[in-house]
Parts: structure tokens; sequence; C-alpha cells
């Protein structure tokens, strides 16, 4: 039965020792902030009540804290079992001590990565049990309890589904297994319905034969189990009657004396329909200590009261075919195989050589190793089948196979240069003596057994104990007492390992001479020198530090990832590194180096995706409080630090913006506003970057215009067919932070554009920063509106000295008319702010250099040297405000082309292009290039920028075949939906997300940019069904890359033309304006028009509103290709006559 991940009620947590409990609890806490564990479940970390309670004695005690918490949340005074009909626990058992790992099974470290996670962290085989059991072992099942063990790897294919029809009582989960493995393993055998008969441990190879399935594979007992509601109700009414209440702190703190049982053979075992009461009750559970009569006695009262209560309970096993499991023994070659990857295991394909880690030489990492958490400097040779973790070393360093090396620091380096490693495990533990920290060293050979006596067939550093001894000049009673008999003698209580010396520290040197010569001053040191044997150390070992510890390395790691993601211009995520910074209290460090890669950045773009993560990262520290990311971003206090900026200082506006930013760290509301100022500097370094493009403005020398004649610009217009096309919008002037795109302009701006061709953009991505980040493809169409040129700039030189400004706009809606009349520079210096009136204009005349804002000339003077009078200059346009058809960029171009001819100078279309970059840098609207491409070279073309400062634009012609632009025109209309878009934050998010790498846009970026390249192929091949196709990806592309830019009404519209169509989409950066379609037959501008009225008229009946609400204005319109792009044209002195020729053509 299909289901979505489980949504945990409470996690429980057992662990042995109550000096771990906050530390592991922290772990849970960080976990549920990474928003992993659900909908903020209870977590509970839960210290077994006495010793070694067993897995049914931790399992028992966990149920009933949970139900105590459960209880008191729905408001009682006592435990009641009514909390768990609809609760959905789990408890994770983290079992006893691992050799291998100080903070357990649970928290070893597996060789992995996840770039969907939403914070970035170490990823534990707890992290791994947890997603294996909520996204499919778990999925789909009813309320219960699930308990799972942590000392086991386990897989599952991701389609596992288990079938929870019809399920009572309890199931267990089984993965296919051989019958060798199973000889030292759990067995479940069950019969063909799956009903459980009996649970064989470590059983002779015959019994196990028994539970052969039909897949010649057994089923493995792999540490999961779950009850229903009932059972468990039934299992916690145990824990008030004797001797079971001793398995319960409660029992303990009444004075009951522990008690041993198993979850599996003791809870379980009694619901086997194959075991008879009398084999149950007498029998004794594998591992449960029952020597001694009192032992024995409890254990056979225990099983009395649980076959009392459970027997009868129905216990079913689910089979996971292709599932997995790896018990973490006590073997270290065991562990390292579980580290590695290797070919045909399931779970090592995701395994990475580096997760984690910092590596400057990655070469000398051989295949089939594996480097975790760590930093390796300088020439550190990894040979196959080695595991390092949680180290920071320094070559020149060797070593080979067969290694694990963990917790070892800079200062072991060292003394591990003179020993080339094989074979070995060499281990730092973080321990507390007294309460006095320190680090301690163990030593020990892959091959060697921990738990078998110390004969002389056994080994140590895999050589036999009398080598060793011969080798080392060590004795048998230098390592174990006279009160250990010489049977008990092995390597967990030999006393091997140094921990203090009376007058000297200790190092990592004090054991690696048993690898080499050993001198007699070292085996002296070594005899003088406190030691410890692995079962006393056990005793020592300081978790919640050796947590730390890990945690510091991982995110002195973390800087150089941010460091090289920067630098590198690295496609790699870094928000949820940020966001883990911020959840494990390392936001300083991450805001240090963000300055520091900010101040010492080669460009300003690098510097300027910094500025953007630290944004980012005060956004993480205000959790979710503090208002709205996108703001005002103008105040006072971080005025200077813009100032250092601006004026291209960027190493002082760093150090000025952290100066301010600690004043701003203590309220949630002020580090949003922090990070809106952020995002303030990152817009002026943005627009430094893209100014680069200036040095590709070529001008030449042209004849100046008489006095009094009119220098007429026209203009296509653009409709992007394929290809996203999204720009940032800042205005610091006026002390709003916006966003916008390109065509998207206040009515003033449209009113002081000129008039360009209307622009077809068929594919592209080209917006800064993506655009020389990224690189960009743009597919363009030049296109005219209704039969002519929509955008326009007029400009002559008068007598007066004066600057005249007169602006038209809109045509669909209704005509906007601005006039301004400009005497003083003070006039003009509102120019960087795009609301102001005329502000386009005005910055085309500072960025043309028609007036100079610094000069100590008045206006007056500076027209009247440069032009003997003053300029009059008329724009318009004919498309409305919102239409998303590139205006504002070509109509810049428009009126930058008449203002250089009006100076004696040409340009070409390449340098207009790259002037309009710069007067949109200066302007603060940040637009992108593939606007004025579109409406300033004719035809069908596609641009291009390269992943590179300085930002240059290169067009390329698309030659299509003959008569094909005839039948695109035929097959192309344009339908107004009389919709502005609104949404105006939407574009910085984006901006957000790709200065952060998320996947999901990378992604998209990367295939806005192959598609472009494949609506090129297809145009020029002549297929429109292609091209069609490459408009309706593109459209599903710009809704990847700003959700919300689909208003519900256009939905709809597209919905009825979609079967009449090859393509269609709104164009720029979609939320209202044009949309256009590529319609499958020719000539259907009546055809469409007429199955819209008859959809409106079928369907209006039956909807409390019209169909097409918000579409009030729809209307169709035709559109053809431009092949002439942008014209220029000199004209009398005789104003009406220009009038006629510029205002008043007829679309007919």
């Amino acid at each position: 039965m299909a289901g979505g991940e489980v949504e945990w009620t409470v996690i429980v947590l057992t662990c042995q020792y109550k000096d771990s409990v906050f530390a592991f609890q922290r772990e849970l806490e960080i976990r549920r902030d990474q928003g992993v564990l659900g909908r903020r479940p209870i977590l509970l970390t839960v210290e077994d009540p006495k010793g070694h309670v067993g897995s049914g004695g931790a399992t028992l005690n966990a149920l009933l804290v949970a139900a105590e918490h459960l209880s008191a949340q729905a408001g009682c005074t006592v435990v009641t079992s009514d909390v768990l009909l609809t609760a959905r626990i789990l408890i994770l058992h983290m079992g006893r001590d691992f050799l291998f790992d100080d903070c357990s099974r649970a928290f070893t470290c597996l060789p992995l990565e996840d770039p969907a996670a939403p914070a970035e962290s170490l990823i534990c085989n707890l992290d791994s049990l947890l997603a294996t059991l909520m996204h499919q072992v778990c999925r789909g099942s009813p309320p219960g309890v699930w308990v799972c063990s942590t000392d086991m790897l386990l897989t599952v294919p991701t389609e596992t589904e288990i079938d929870w029809r019809g399920f009572q009582g309890a199931r267990v989960i089984a993965v296919p297994g051989s019958v060798s493995y199973a000889r030292q393993h759990g067995v479940y055998f069950a019969d063909a319905q799956g009903v459980v008969q009996d649970i064989l441990y470590q059983s002779p190879e015959d019994q196990i034969q028994q539970c052969v399935g039909p897949d010649g594979k057994v089923p493995l007992v792999c540490g999961v189990v779950f009850f229903s509601p009932e059972t468990a109700e039934q299992l916690l009414a145990t824990h008030v009657i004797a001797p079971l209440d001793a398995c319960t702190y409660m029992g303990l703190d009444s004075g009951a004396p522990a008690i041993q049982l198993s979850l599996f053979f003791d809870i379980l075992l009694c619901m086997a329909q194959g075991v008879s009461k009398e084999a149950f009750v007498t029998g004794c559970s594998p591992g449960v200590d029952g020597k001694g009569s009192q032992n024995a006695a409890a254990t056979r009262s225990a099983r009395s009261v649980l076959w009392k209560a459970l027997r009868g309970t129905p216990l079913t096993m689910a089979y996971i075919p292709g599932g997995c499991y790896d018990y973490m023994t006590m073997s270290a070659s065991d562990h390292i195989h579980h580290l590695t990857p290797h070919m045909g295991t399931a779970r090592s394909l995701s395994f990475r050589k580096v997760a984690h880690s910092h590596v400057t030489e990655p070469q000398f990492l051989d295949e089939g190793c594996s480097v975790t958490n760590s930093l390796l400097e300088g020439v550190v040779t990894v040979g196959p089948g080695s595991v390092i973790q949680h180290c920071h070393l320094k070559g020149p360093l060797q070593i080979c196979s067969g290694c694990l090396i963990t917790g070892l620091d800079l200062a072991s380096s060292a003394a591990l240069k003179s020993h080339p490693l094989a074979d070995v495990v060499i281990q730092g533990h973080v321990v507390r003596l007294s309460s006095i920290p320190g680090k301690v060293f163990t030593l020990s050979g892959c091959h060697d057994n921990w738990q078998s006596p110390a004969e002389e067939s056994d080994t140590y550093l895999n050589m036999p104990w009398p080598v060793f001894f011969h080798r080392t000049g060590i004795r048998s009673q230098d390592l174990w007492s006279s009160d250990i008999p010489s049977r008990s003698h092995c390597l967990l209580n030999a006393r091997l390992f140094p921990v203090l010396h009376a007058s000297e520290p200790l190092g990592l040197g004090d054991l690696l001479w048993f690898l080499g010569s050993p001198k007699a001053e070292q085996l002296q040191r070594w005899r003088a020198s406190w030691r410890m044997s692995w079962e006393e150390l056990q005793a020592c070992l300081d978790q919640e530090a050796e947590l730390s510890s890990r945690k510091a390395l991982f995110f002195l790691q973390a800087q150089n990832k941010l460091r090289r993601g920067l630098t590198e211009h690295s496609n790699c995520s870094l928000l949820p590194l940020l966001r883990s910074a911020v959840i494990e209290g390392y936001q300083e460090t991450m805001l240090e180096t963000l300055d520091k890669v900010a101040s010492t950045a080669s460009n300003p773009g690098v510097a300027a995706r910094a500025l953007a993560c630290i944004a980012d990262l005060l956004g993480c520290m205000a959790k979710g409080e503090g208002g709205l990311r996108s703001g005002p971003a103008a105040n006072k206090a971080w005025a200077l630090a813009f100032q250092h900026l601006e004026r291209g200082k960027i190493p002082e506006g760093v150090k000025e913006l952290a100066k301010e930013r600690r004043k701003w760290l203590g309220r949630p509301v002020l580090l949003v506003r922090a990070a809106r100022h952020y995002e303030g500097a990152e817009q002026i370094l943005i627009c430094q970057a893209v100014m680069s493009s200036c040095q590709f403005i070529r001008l030449g020398q042209a004849e100046q215009p008489p006095l009094g004649h009119w220098v007429v610009v026209e203009c296509p217009a653009r409709i992007d067919l394929s290809g996203k096309r999204l720009v940032n919008f800042m205005d610091r002037g006026g002390g709003i932070l916006q966003r916008r795109d390109s065509d998207w302009v206040s009515w003033a701006c449209f009113a002081m554009a000129s008039t360009l061709p209307t622009v077809l953009q068929v594919v592209g991505v080209t917006p800064p920063p993506i655009t020389y980040e990224h690189g960009g493809a743009v597919v363009d169409l030049a296109v005219l509106v209704d039969g002519r040129k929509p955008i326009g700039a007029q400009a002559r030189r008068i007598a007066e000295p004066e600057l005249r400004l007169i602006s038209t706009s809109g045509g669909l809606e209704g005509e906007v008319l601005v006039e301004l009349v400009c005497c003083d520079l003070e006039d003009l210096r509102d120019y960087c702010q795009p609301h102001a009136p005329g502000a386009l204009v005005k910055a085309a005349l500072i960025c043309t250099k028609v007036v100079d804002l610094s000069s100590q000339k008045t206006l007056r003077e500076q027209l009247q040297e440069h032009f003997g009078g003053g300029l009059e200059l008329y724009t318009w346009s004919r498309l409305p405000h919102g239409s998303g058809m590139g205006t504002s960029s070509i109509l810049a171009g428009a009126v930058i082309a008449s203002l250089y001819q009006l100076s004696g100078h040409s340009a070409s279309a390449e340098s207009l292009i790259h002037a309009v970059l710069h007067l949109e840098q200066v302007l603060t609207t940040g637009g992108g290039w593939q606007d004025q491409v579109g409406g300033l070279v004719p035809g069908i073309k596609i641009g291009r920028s390269k992943a590179q400062l300085p930002l240059k634009v290169e067009v390329e012609r698309i030659s299509v075949p003959d008569g094909f632009i005839h039948t695109l025109n035929e097959h192309l209309l344009l339908l107004y939906t009389g919709k502005t878009r609104l949404a105006r934050n939407l574009l910085q998010d984006v901006l957000r997300n790709w200065y952060a790498r998320l996947p999901s846009i990378v992604e998209n970026a990367n295939a806005l940019v192959s598609n472009a390249e494949e609506c090129a192929q297809a145009l020029g091949e002549g297929n429109l069904a292609v091209v069609g196709e490459c408009v309706n990806r593109y459209w599903q592309q710009k809704k990847n890359m700003v959700p919300g830019c689909e208003p519900l009404a256009v939905q709809r519209l597209m919905g009825v033309l979609q079967p009449h169509v090859y393509g269609q989409s709104l164009a720029g950066a979609g939320g209202g304006g044009f949309l256009y379609v590529l319609t499958k037959e020719p000539r259907q501008q009546e055809a469409l028009q007429r199955i819209l009225e008859e959809t409106e008229a079928t369907l209006a009946p039956y909807t409390c509103t019209p169909f097409f609400q918000g579409l009030g204005n729809l209307s169709l319109h035709s559109v053809e290709v431009d092949t002439v792009g942008f014209k220029t044209q000199l004209l009398g002195d005789n104003l009406q006559e220009v009038e006629q020729e510029a205002f008043h053509q007829s679309p007919s």
C-alpha cells in the first residue's frame, strides 16, 4: 500500500551512559532543525535504566517514557495507554560500545553527501537508517511503535512497499541473506503466509536450511520491528509487573534488581506460533546472562509474564527482496569494507571517495578508498581499501591499503611521516580523566581479533603475540596484571595505550614505535607511562567533546569549500552549508570567511556572490522571523560602506559592512534589514561587473545633424519563443529594493524610451549575474506588432540651451504623456531612480557623456559648448506597461543611438547592445542583454555570452530556409492578456537562488541554454513543430525559475489554446503582458478569436465568475519578423512631417 513518508509523533533514542544524554539529545534537535525529522516531533534521549538491560528492556523503558510525555502533552496526570492509539513512535537503540567509533555505531560517519538536503552535514549511520525508515520501510504504515537497532547498515530498494491491509499484532522486517552469513546471525522461520514460527540465532546449517525461500535466500533478522497500538499497549502494561518493572527507570527507582531482556528472543519469540510455552519459559536468550539461580529464576518469571501478556498476538514478517543488511562487527577489516565502495553492492554505489573533505592533492587518492570529514594538505597518498575520517593531516604521508585512520590532528602528521602504514588502525580519542580533557591514541591491526585469547596463534598488529613481544621488548606482565587469569588475556584488556607521563607530553609517536625498529628509550618511556586497555579507556571517552571536535573539523573544511566555491565560480550550492552553520552555531566563523573572500576577490562578480551569501546567512540567522527579505536598503548607517563599494574600494567597503553588521545581529527584524542592505551592496558590485562590458562600446565619427533637424530611430520589439530573461531591479536612490524584468519598468521609464522594432526572444539565459557566471544563449526574433515598429525615439538640436524631454507610452491601454524641461544639473540627479520621471533618458544623457554631472560647468554651459544650444528628445512606445517584449531596453538603445548621432558619432548594433547594458546599471535596473539584442539586431538570431568577465555579447544571425520567415509570420500571433505583472519580488528570489546555486536553478539554467541551441537548430531547419516544442519547454523552464509567473486566468487561456498551437508562452518573465502562440494552421487570428469567445460563452454559466476573469482587455494582434532591425533617419525640421512619419503611422 503506497503512502507518504512517516510523520513521527515521538522519536526516542536510547543510550548507555547518562553523561552522553545531553550530547545525543542535541544531535536529535539538530536534525529536527535541519528539517529531516518531519513536523517537529517530541525528541527524547533516554539513558538505559541500569547497566545492560538488553534491547527488550531498553524498548520497554523507552515506550514508558514516550507514553509519559504524550500523556503529559494530552493533559493527563498519569500514564494512559490511550495516547498510543494515534501516535507514531520511533525507538532507536544505540546499543553497546563500538571499537571503531567513539560515538557508537549510530554516529559512525558514512562517506556520503546529499546535495538535495536543506542543510549540509555529515551523514551518519543514524541518518541513513532514519531516511530508510521514513521514506521506504515505514511508508504507509498505520499508527504504532517502530523499534530499530542502529548497530547495522540497512539498505532497501527505493520502490519498497509493505502491504498493511488487515494488519494486527506485531511485524518484523526481514531482508535476504545467504545461509553462510546467517550462521552468525538471526533468521526468521516463517510459513508461506509470512506468519513467524520461530526465531533462530547462530543455529546449525540444517536448521537454517529450513528457512530458505524461493529465492534461495533466508530472511535475516535486520533489527526492525513494528508494534500495533494494541500490542504496544499490552507491552506497556507489563512495566508495572515484577520482574519486568526492573527494566524501566521506575522499577529501578523503586529498588527492583536489574534484569536483562531481549527484544527478539524474549518479547517477540513468545508470539512465534511454533514455540511452546515450556520451551520459551525455560529457555535462555542469546547473549543474556542467565548464570546463577537468581538470574535464571528472574528470567523464567519475566518470560512467564510476557507469555501471558503477548501470547496469541499475531507476529508476521515483511520480507523485502533486494534489501541488504550488514551487522557492524568488532572486525576492523569488516568495518573498512563497510566504508569503502565496492562493485555490485547497492549501498556503496552512492559512496564518495571524498565526502565533506578538503584534499589539496586529490590525485594521490586511489580508487576504493574513502576520506570523510577531513583536511589533507600536501601530498597524502591513500591506497585502495583505506579509510580516513575526522583527520587533519599534512603530507608527505603514505597510507597504503587496508588502513583505518580516525581522529588525528596536524600534530600527529610529523609522527606519521616516518611510518608508511598498511593494514593498521590508528585512532585518536577525546577523553576526560578526572575532569581533565585529553587525547589518547590507540593502534591495532586490521586483522586483529580483539576478543580472542592472546595466545600464540592470535595477533596484535597482524603479527602473533610472541613476535610482537620479541620485536618490542614488551612482556606479558606489562599488559596484564596478575589478577587477570591468563586464559582471559585478550587485546581488549591489554594495557597497551599510553595516557599520561609524569614529566613529558605524550603523542602518537609513543605508539608508532611498535611498527618500526624500537629503541630502548622508547620502551622505557612507554613503561613509565600510565597506560590503559581499551576496556578501561571506554569509560573515559568524552562523547560530547568528540562530537564537538568532529563539527569543528567539518566547519574548518567548510570554510575551504566556501572559499573554493566562490573563487572558482563553482555551481555547488552553498546555502545548505550556511543553514547548517546557523543551526550548529558556526555562523560567526562563516561570516568571517565570507568577509575575507569578498575583500580579496579578484573581480566584483566574486565579491558580489560572497555578499549575497552573507545576506543568505543573515536571513538564516533570523530563523523565519523578522519579515520579508525584500524591502528597503537605503538606511544611512550603511551609506559609508556603499560609497566605498561605488568607488571601487571593495576591501574598505566590505570592512565597513562588517563593522555595521555587528550592530544588527540582536533581533530577527534587524537581521532581515541587514540582509537587505547586503543585497543592496551586492547590487553595486553586480553593476560594476556588468560595467566591464563598456570596453566593447566603440564609436565612429559622423557628421553632426544641422540645428533643428530630427534624428529618428525606430525599433522592433521582441517576443521570447523560449528562454529566460529574468533581471534584478534595485532602486537604492528611492530607498526601495525592488526587482524587475527588463521590460517591466515604470511608466516614466517607458515614457522616456525610444522606438525600436519589437523583439521575439526565442531562447536564452542572460540576466546578470547568471550571464557572466554561467554563460547565456538567447534566440531572439525582432518583430513588428500590427505591422509597425512599436518603439522609437527622435531628437534634434535646438537653439535654447536646455533639455526638453517628451514621451508617450501605452497605446493599448491609452497613452501616457510626460513632458520635462531641464535647465539645471540638479534636474538630472535623479537619473538613478527608475521611478523618477524621465529617468531612462536622463541616464542615457549621462552614459553618452552629453552631460557631465561632476563638471564645474552648468548644464546650459555644457549644452552650449557641445551642441551650440540645447536638445529636444521625444520617445514613444505603443506597447503597454509590462508587455514582456523588451520595451525598456530596446527603448534605451534607441535613445542612445539618437544621442550618439546628435553628438556626431556612429555606433554599431554591437556597441549599442553593450551601451544599453551600461545604461541599465547606471539606472540601477540591472538589466540583461537579451532585449536589446532582440530589437537592435534584425531578424532571427542567437546571442551568446561566455561565463567570464569582462562581459561580452556575441550575436549570430540564424540562416533559415527560403520562405520560412513568411511561414513563421503566418503561424505567429500575439494575445494581449490585459494583465499587469504585480509580483515584483519574484525575480529577486531567482537571483538569491542563483547565488545560492540551488541545484534546481543550476539545472534549469543549463536546460535553458541547451534549449536555446536546440531552438536555433530547429529554426535553421525550418521545423515549426520542433520550435513549438522548444517554446513549450521554455515556458515550463520559466515557471521552474519563477514560480508564480503563470496567473490562473492565463493558465486557463493557454489550456483552451493548447490543441490549436505547436507552442505558446508569455513573453518576458511572465505574470502578464503578451502571450505569443505558434499556431498549427496559418492565419488563425480570427479562428482563435472565435474559439475564445465561444469558450467564454459556454463555460461562464457554470462558474461563479467569468472563465477568463482578469483578462478583460484580451486582444489579438498580428506579428511578423522584422528583417531590417532598428532604423535611423535624418529628417527635416518640420515637426508636423516628423510626427506624421513617426507618430501616426497606420497599422494598415
